[in-house]
């Protein structure tokens, strides 16, 4: 996970950017360039233009943003596949920059508590196994809890991370209450001296109300050991659910207080564009993507990069 070349990472990290966000950048250019080829620009094109945008789950307002970019003083000019490619990225860019932020751990806070959440087959339990490993790496000293008490093969995820990042594993017996759970690792972590601690949750639909109840009930009995716990809550959202992350976002942000998002399996989809919908709405800090199952397949999220990348722009 070290790497004795600093620049290598970058380098990397962007092929695999680039090539994990193919689907969508490919679904935007190859009809883009469909339509303005030996065409100039009217009201049609621009139409046609945002329903392209529309379709990669960019949001209606951004859409009609980079559609209004696109024709600002070329109304009846030929205008090429690669000029709206570079306003679609600028645009884009614009309403990620705002929200492109790291997680910042606070290491005056011993544990620094993050309660993970999301909906079921989101990528919960292998994001922090890999927040764990990225961790690990700078040195900080990390411990698990593994709050998905509904699911054995949950529990036996993280402790396999949990070894692979010598990150102890504060599990329980299949069934068990987990606000009793997350109450006992912070405990642990407290005596340890731990500098992070990554607490799991079952995956719940964001319309069940009771498994939403229980939620909360874990959030109010973390505030019973820390008051300023849990110090981030990162939603993880899978990419290809499209347009049901927006619900997804609404319902965990009013009952478990997150602070930060995590998108996995932009690889999965031709809609990536609905990180940029969701930036657009919410307003809620973006620390990592995630674009495949590597360790090193899920980085800090910066906006330049990811505009470049989903407009399908070569950097």
């Amino acid at each position: 996970m070290n790497d004795s070349n600093p620049e290598q990472p970058k380098q990397s990290w962007w092929r695999r950017l680039s090539s994990g966000l193919k689907r969508t950048s490919s679904s935007i250019g190859s009809a883009v360039a469909d339509l303005v080829i030996r065409r100039k620009l009217d009201r049609a094109m621009l139409e046609d233009i945002e329903d392209v945008l529309l379709r990669a789950d960019l949001g209606t307002d951004v859409a009609a943003k980079i559609a209004a970019a696109v024709g600002h003083g070329r109304y009846d000019k030929s205008i090429s596949a690669d000029e709206v490619k570079a306003v679609v990225a600028a645009e884009v860019e614009k309403v990620l920059a705002p929200v492109a932020m790291p997680l910042a751990i606070d290491a005056a806070q011993k544990p620094f508590v993050i309660l993970v959440v999301g909906v079921n087959g989101s990528g919960k339990t292998t994001t922090i196994g890999k927040l764990a490993s990225r961790f690990a790496a700078e040195g900080r000293k990390v411990m698990l809890a593994a709050g998905d008490t509904f699911r054995a093969a949950a529990i036996e995820q993280l402790k396999v991370w949990g070894e692979r990042t010598g990150a102890p594993v504060i599990a329980r017996a299949q069934g068990s209450d987990s606000a009793g759970l997350a109450f006992d690792a912070i405990t642990a972590a407290k005596t340890a001296a731990t500098d992070v601690l990554l607490i799991d949750t079952a995956g719940r639909l964001q319309n069940k109300a009771e498994l939403m109840n229980e939620l909360e009930k874990v959030v109010r009995v973390i505030k019973k050991v820390d008051a300023s716990a849990p110090h981030a809550v990162l939603l993880v959202l899978d990419a290809t659910v499209g347009q049901n992350a927006l619900s997804q976002v609404e319902a965990f942000h009013r009952i478990a207080g997150v602070t930060g998002l995590v998108m996995t399996k932009l690889d999965g989809t031709a809609r990536g564009g609905i990180l940029v919908a969701l930036s657009q709405k919410y307003k809620l800090p973006v620390h990592f993507i995630g674009v495949g199952e590597g360790v090193d397949d899920l980085a800090p999220f910066t906006a330049p990069d990811f505009a470049k990348a989903i407009a399908g722009i070569e950097s």
